[in-house]
């Protein structure tokens, strides 16, 4: 017992060491009984970013629960003191990946998968009717179109349901390491692998982005 307990806080140490990266995906909800968003998330670590990185990555599912989203998304963002937090779902819409640009704090009137809806119909962590990420999101839907194999856009609506709801709960934390991303359908276009591709090269932007910013600060 004692030996798994110092090999799990080498671990955790380790990962505090390299930065940590968080990926959520959503369970399943309505027609969605397999949810694209976690089966590509549940495939990053097959990509390899992470040695390539050296980041320690973790992925989560999170069920399409706003109850579930306020207790595992501020406890994930305490327990690791990420780097980076990406949030991912599904959107019938979606063509492409989809980078979301904002999240509005009020709206959520439709009911999860419990029949719940949250107080008032809004978030219950941040103050300001709407959060924006801080990330030059512009800079990584260019590097991504430049790749052959999957294509992204920038979108400024997040759809007022979990997606957005999870989105808002992260900024308010903060803005200038969230993200969230929508992704289509499987196979409409695009494959869960394909997906946990772009995926990774949007962590490879991201992660590029932060420590840069993090090594200008550091020399002024």
């Amino acid at each position: 017992m004692e030996a798994l307990q110092e090999q799990e806080l080498h671990e955790n140490s380790k990962c505090e060491m390299r930065n940590t990266v968080i990926v959520t995906g959503f369970g399943p909800f309505g027609n969605h009984t397999v949810n694209a968003s976690w089966e590509a998330v549940k495939l990053l670590h097959t990509t390899g970013v992470d040695k390539e990185l050296g980041i320690c990555l973790v992925t989560e599912e999170i069920p399409v629960a706003y109850n579930d989203v306020g207790k595992k998304v501020p406890t994930l963002w305490d327990s690791h003191k990420p780097l980076l937090v990406i949030h991912v779902g599904v959107s019938n819409l979606a063509e492409k990946i989809t980078l979301e640009t904002a999240a509005q704090k009020s709206g959520y009137e439709r009911c999860d998968i419990y029949g719940q809806t949250p107080s008032c119909k809004e978030c219950c962590f941040g103050s300001a009717p709407v959060l924006q990420s801080e990330l030059d999101l512009l800079d990584v839907n260019d590097r991504i179109n430049a790749s052959a194999e999957v294509q992204a856009e920038i979108s400024k609506d997040a759809g007022r349901y979990l997606c957005e709801y999870t989105y808002y709960t992260s900024l308010s934390i903060d803005s200038s390491r969230s993200l969230f991303i929508h992704v289509p359908p499987l196979d409409a276009p695009y494959s869960a692998e394909q997906l946990a591709r772009g995926l990774a090269d949007i962590i490879r932007c991201l992660v590029d982005q932060l420590r840069s910013k993090a090594k200008h600060v550091l020399s002024a």
